[in-house]
């Protein structure tokens, strides 16, 4: 138990170092709200986007592909999101809705999810886990452009303008762009790769940064009820239910366990770039992302060891 404790410290601890440091810069006056605006700009149709392109261009989508569990993987995901959504309607402001439901089905898989199956499981669980991840990226970005477009100020929710939502979306853009680049492998000079790198590696620090300096103890007083809420479907509920879904279809072992940490992982700094591009309310993306990154060391390991204890994994 202890040795994940400490694997999911590691994995979560730089994250809880950058916010600080975002909470430390604007309260010392090195960044501001011009900044935090052009950054996360920045971030949603640059940076992002590249870090996407590059990480499905480096993954084997013929390896560890199992229609059964990437077919479940996306049918509970999509549940979650409806569940949310449903959930939202009932006990949440309409204004925070979109937020709200973002922050509640969103996880950070590519960074949290990703680095501790790998930890586990090995080149396996790095194999899997990069082809659950480039496919949820997919799903994730659809999705959260529906639910924002509907409750974001000044939102169109015609059909024709989500679909522009879709087609526009600079994270859903750098997928599509990629897939055919690591379906056929296509070779990108080094170069040229080198350089998308260096500006892909700002994506998570400049992220982290912004949503630090978001953050205020108004802010957080004010959404604290919201945020928890949110927070405990995201950390609690949806992964209970969509592991033992799977328990319940049959999944066992090493691909039980990947399935329980990518459903269970922390909700994704991207939850934050989204709300901000739409002018939805960011303090309260940025309070999600906090309360479940700082919570994701108990919920992840006790689900962990009690899988254990159950025999599943």
């Amino acid at each position: 138990m202890s040795s994940l404790v400490v694997q999911t410290l590691g994995v979560t601890a730089p994250v809880f170092a950058m916010l600080f440091l975002g909470v430390v810069l604007r309260r010392i006056g090195w960044i501001d709200s011009a900044f935090i605006a052009s950054a996360s700009s920045l971030v949603f149709r640059g940076c992002m986007p590249t870090l996407l392109f590059l990480s499905i261009l480096k993954a084997d989508l013929s390896a560890a592909l199992q229609p059964a569990l990437l077919g479940y993987f996306v049918l509970a995901t999509v549940a979650s999101f409806l569940f949310a959504w449903g959930w939202a309607i009932w006990r949440c402001p309409r204004a925070d809705r979109g937020v709200y439901v973002q922050g509640a089905f969103r996880g950070n898989n590519g960074i949290v999810g990703l680095a501790l199956a790998s930890s586990l499981y090995g080149d396996y669980g790095l194999s899997l886990g990069s082809v659950l991840a480039g496919l949820v990226i997919i799903i994730y970005n659809i999705l959260s452009v529906v639910v924002l477009a509907i409750y974001s100020p000044g939102g169109n929710a015609s059909l024709r303008s989500v679909l522009l939502g879709i087609v526009r979306n600079p994270l859903i853009i750098g997928v599509a762009v990629a897939i055919p680049f690591a379906w056929w492998q296509l070779q990108l000079p080094e170069w040229l790769l080198t350089s998308a790198g260096y500006f892909a590696q700002l994506t998570l620090p400049l992220a982290l940064i912004c949503i630090g300096g978001t953050l205020s103890l108004s802010a957080l007083r004010e959404s604290s009820g919201t945020a928890i809420s949110s927070s405990l479907m995201k950390m609690v509920w949806l992964p209970l239910f969509a592991t033992l879904g799977a328990w319940l279809l049959g999944f066992r072992g090493a691909e039980l366990g990947i399935l329980f940490l990518y459903f269970a992982s922390p909700t994704a700094a991207a939850s934050f770039v989204m709300a901000r591009a739409v002018n939805s309310n960011y303090q309260l993306a940025a309070t999600i992302i906090v309360v479940t990154t700082l919570s994701a060391a108990v919920t992840i390991n006790a689900g962990l060891l009690a899988l254990s204890w159950l025999g599943w994994i």
